[in-house]
C-alpha cells in the first residue's frame, strides 16, 4: 500500500518536472522568437514587387524582378477568386486567432495513423508568415511550425483578416515565377486580375497546393482536375450554387497562355537596366525589389519599324555572305588562313566531311546595330544592338567600337567649314603619298586611294563629300585643318572614343560607338546644338511618387551658320550622292541629310542620317572584324536599305510633315561659276552656293572672260 508520504514525493517529483518541462518549453520558445520578425517588421509590411520599364507610348517593355509580383488591393480581387481560396486553404478563417485548433487536432490524429507526415495543418496565416518572412523556412520540422505559429498570431494582433488576406494574395507562388494573384492572372490568362472567371479563378487555386505539380502549362490534365477539385469544395461551402458549379464545370479548358510574350527592346532595356543600376544607391532605391515604374524615350512603334528593317538587311546581307563563302573555295580557304579555323577543318567542312562547327557559324554571323535619337532633346526613340534571336548582352549600339570609315568626313569636313573655309573650296582630287605609323610603332608610306580607284582634278568640299572623295578628304587634313583640329571637333561632337590625331583620321580608321555618331550627326539637324543621348524620363517609386526626372541636356558645339552648311553638304549626298538610292528606291522624300560609310575590305557597313525630326544610323559587319561582308557590300548596300527603310516608315507612322531646315541669317546665296568657284562674269556656267557671310567669293572668275 502507498504511504501519504510516497504519494507527496510523487507529486513534487511531477511538479518539478513539469516546471522544468513548461521552463524548458519557455525558453525554447523564447529562443525561437530571437530569430522571428520585429514587431516594426510586422507592422511594416514592405513585399518584394516587380519593376517595370514602360516605352513613351506606355507599353512594358520589361520587368525586373526577383520574385514576379505585382501588387493590388482587396476589392480589386474578385469574390470568386477570395471564396475559392477560402474554401480550399483554410475554411474556418474568419473564425480562428491565426491557428485553426480543429485542423490541427484533425492532421494530428491522420499523421498518427498513417506514422507520418501526411496532412499539414496550415492557416492562411500561417501560410503568410512563412511567405513573407524568411527567418521561418520552408522545411517541414517541428521548430518551423512553433515559429510558424508564433508569428502567425502576431499578424492577426498586427492587421484584420482582410488585410492577412490581401497580403496573401499578393505573396504566394502561382509557379512559372509568378507572385501573388494579379500576376498569375496576367501570366496564364493574359487579363486583369478583376476579370477572372469563376473557373479561372478555381484554377489558380488549384495550383497552389504543388505549383510545379499542377501547372496548368506543363501538366494540364492535373490543372484541370485540381480546378474541379476546387469547384466542388466551393459549392459544399455554399461559396457558388449547383448551377454555377455546373456551368464552370463544363469548361473542358481555360483558355491558358502557354508561352510569354517575348520582352520588347531587349537591348534598350538592358541599356536602361545598367543606367539606372549606377543610380542604385543615390536614388535609395533597389532595382529588383522596390516594384519601380521607370519610363522612357523609346517608341514601341519606331522600335518595331526599326527591328524590321534591320532583320531584313541582315538577312539579305547573310544571303550574300553565305552565297560568297560557300559557293567559293578561294574565299572559303581564306577562314584558315585568317586563323579563324583550322585549315584542315575548314577544308573537311568544305568537303562534306564535317559539319559546320557553332563557333564557325558565330563567326559567320552577319549583325547590325541601329540608333534613332531625337535631333531636338536627345531622346532615344529605337535602339537595335544585334540581331533578337542572338541576344548575348552585347549591345553593338553602344557597346561596339567599329572604324566608321567615310562617315567619320562629316566630322573632317566640319572642322574645315567651322575654321572659315567655303563650302566652294577646291582641292585636288589626286594622289599623294604620307607617313604614317603602323602597328608596330614605325614609320611607312601610306598611298590613300579613292574608293572607285578613280582621279580627276580640282574638287569643291561640297562635290568632294557628295561622291566620298577620299583623297579630297585627306588634303582637308594635309592642307586646311591639321588633323588635331578635327579631332577636338569630333570629341565637341561627342565622340567619346580615344581618336588618333592622325592623317588617316581623314577615313575614319580610330574606332567609334554608333550612338555617338548618331548623336554627332543630330547635331547638324539641332543648329549646332548637341544633346546628351537619354532613355529615361522618370522613374517612380510604387506608390506613384517621382523619385528622379531626366531632362534634356545640351550644349552648343557649332555656330548654327556651320551647323546648316553641313546639313546642306549632307543633303546633297542624299539628294545626288552615294545615299541617293533612299530617294529612288526607298521613297523616303524628307528634307534630310547622311552619309555612307565603309571601311577597308568591306568589313564595315554604316549609314548615318537625319531629318529635322530623327536622327538615325546603322551599321552592318560581322563581330570578327577579318571577315568581310563581301566585294561591294558598302554602306550604300548593305547599310543604308535599313536606314531608308526606317526613316520613310517612321516618318509615316508618326504622322511627321515634311520640314525644311531653317537657313539662319549668317548664312547668304551667291551665284557663283561652277568651273572656278569664283565670282561669275556674263561668260560663266553659273551655279547657286551657299556661304557663311564673309566666306563667300571675292575674285572673279578668271578662266571666262575677255582679257
Amino acid at each position: 500500500m502507498i504511504s501519504f508520504n510516497q504519494i507527496i514525493k510523487y507529486f513534487k517529483s511531477a511538479a518539478i518536472v513539469s516546471v522544468v518541462g513548461a521552463i524548458t518549453v519557455i525558453l525554447f520558445i523564447f529562443y525561437l522568437a530571437q530569430n522571428l520578425p520585429s514587431l516594426d517588421q510586422l507592422e511594416n509590411y514592405d513585399p518584394d514587387l516587380i519593376t517595370r520599364i514602360y516605352s513613351a507610348d506606355d507599353e512594358v517593355l520589361a520587368e525586373l524582378f526577383f520574385e514576379k509580383r505585382i501588387f493590388v488591393t482587396l476589392d480589386q480581387i474578385p469574390n470568386n477568386m477570395k471564396n475559392a481560396v477560402i474554401a480550399s486553404e483554410d475554411k474556418r478563417f474568419y473564425n480562428h486567432w491565426g491557428i485553426d485548433s480543429k485542423s490541427i487536432l484533425r492532421a494530428i490524429i491522420v499523421n498518427i495513423i498513417n506514422l507520418g507526415y501526411e496532412q499539414g495543418f496550415s492557416s492562411l496565416t500561417q501560410q503568410v508568415a512563412r511567405t513573407l518572412y524568411d527567418t521561418i523556412g520552408f522545411k517541414k520540422t517541428i521548430t518551423r511550425k512553433i515559429k510558424e505559429i508564433i508569428t502567425a498570431i502576431q499578424i492577426e494582433r498586427t492587421y484584420t483578416k482582410d488585410e492577412i488576406l490581401e497580403m496573401y494574395l499578393n505573396n504566394v507562388h502561382f509557379g512559372h515565377g509568378t507572385y501573388g494573384v494579379q500576376v498569375a492572372a496576367k501570366r496564364y490568362f493574359k487579363k486583369d486580375v478583376s476579370l477572372l472567371t469563376l473557373g479561372e479563378s478555381a484554377m489558380l487555386v488549384g495550383i497552389l497546393p504543388a505549383p510545379a505539380r499542377f501547372s496548368p502549362i506543363t501538366h494540364p490534365e492535373r490543372a484541370h482536375y485540381k480546378r474541379n477539385v476546387v469547384l466542388r469544395v466551393m459549392r459544399n461551402e455554399k461559396f457558388i450554387n449547383k448551377d454555377m458549379f455546373l456551368e464552370a464545370r463544363a469548361i473542358e479548358r481555360e483558355n491558358i497562355i502557354a508561352n510569354q510574350a517575348k520582352g520588347v527592346a531587349p537591348y534598350f532595356t538592358e541599356y536602361v537596366r545598367r543606367t539606372m543600376e549606377k543610380e542604385d544607391d543615390q536614388l535609395g532605391v533597389n532595382l529588383y525589389r522596390d516594384g519601380l515604374k521607370i519610363y522612357t524615350t523609346l517608341d514601341s512603334r519606331l522600335q518595331k519599324v526599326a527591328e524590321e528593317s534591320l532583320m531584313k538587311a541582315i538577312s539579305q546581307n547573310q544571303s550574300k555572305l553565305n552565297t560568297r563563302l560557300f559557293n567559293n573555295d578561294e574565299e572559303f580557304s581564306q577562314l584558315a588562313y585568317l586563323g579563324i579555323f583550322p585549315e584542315d577543318t575548314v577544308k573537311m567542312m568544305m568537303q562534306g566531311d564535317s559539319i559546320l562547327y557553332e563557333d564557325l557559324r558565330n563567326k559567320l554571323l552577319v549583325q547590325g546595330a541601329f540608333v534613332a535619337l531625337d535631333p531636338n532633346s536627345g531622346a532615344i526613340l529605337a535602339m537595335f544592338g544585334g540581331r533578337p534571336d542572338y541576344h548575348d548582352q552585347y549591345n553593338r549600339a553602344v557597346q561596339a567600337k567599329r572604324q566608321p570609315g567615310s562617315v567619320f568626313k562629316p566630322m573632317v569636313y566640319t572642322a574645315a567649314i567651322d575654321n572659315g573655309y567655303p563650302v566652294s573650296k577646291q582641292l585636288l582630287n589626286q594622289p599623294l603619298v604620307l607617313r604614317v605609323l603602323n602597328a608596330d610603332g614605325e614609320w611607312e608610306k601610306w598611298m590613300p586611294r579613292n574608293y572607285d580607284g578613280t582621279t580627276s582634278g580640282l574638287t569643291s568640299l561640297r562635290e568632294g563629300i557628295r561622291k566620298s572623295v577620299n583623297l579630297v578628304a585627306v588634303r582637308v587634313v594635309k592642307e586646311l585643318v591639321p588633323a588635331s583640329e578635327v579631332k577636338a571637333t569630333a570629341k565637341r561632337m561627342g565622340i567619346t572614343t580615344d581618336i588618333r590625331a592622325v592623317d588617316a583620321i581623314a577615313l575614319g580608321t580610330s574606332e567609334v560607338f554608333l550612338l555617338d555618331m548618331v548623336n554627332a550627326y543630330s547635331a547638324f539637324s539641332n543648329k549646332g546644338l548637341l544633346n546628351q543621348p537619354f532613355g529615361i524620363t522618370r522613374v517612380e517609386d510604387r506608390y506613384g511618387n517621382v523619385i528622379k526626372e531626366y531632362f534634356p541636356i545640351r550644349e552648343e558645339v557649332l555656330r548654327e551658320e556651320s551647323a546648316y552648311v553641313m546639313t546642306s553638304m549632307l543633303q546633297t549626298v542624299l539628294d545626288k550622292g552615294t545615299g541617293g538610292s533612299a530617294r529612288w528606291k526607298y521613297n523616303f522624300y524628307h528634307p534630310a541629310g547622311g552619309k555612307t560609310g565603309t571601311t577597308q575590305n568591306w568589313t564595315d557597313a554604316w549609314f548615318v542620317g537625319f531629318s529635322k525630326q530623327i536622327a538615325a544610323g546603322v551599321w552592318m559587319g560581322v563581330d570578327d572584324p577579318r571577315v568581310s561582308l563581301g566585294e561591294g557590300q558598302d554602306g550604300s548596300r548593305a547599310a543604308l536599305p535599313a536606314w531608308a527603310s526606317f526613316m520613310a516608315a517612321a516618318h509615316d507612322t508618326l504622322g511627321l510633315k515634311r520640314k525644311s531646315f531653317d537657313r539662319p541669317k549668317g548664312v547668304i546665296e551667291n551665284v557663283i561659276c561652277s568651273t572656278t568657284k569664283d565670282r561669275p562674269t556674263n561668260l560663266c556656267p553659273v551655279e547657286t552656293e551657299i556661304f557663311i557671310k564673309g566666306t563667300e567669293p571675292s575674285q572673279i572668275c578668271k578662266v571666262h572672260r575677255i582679257n
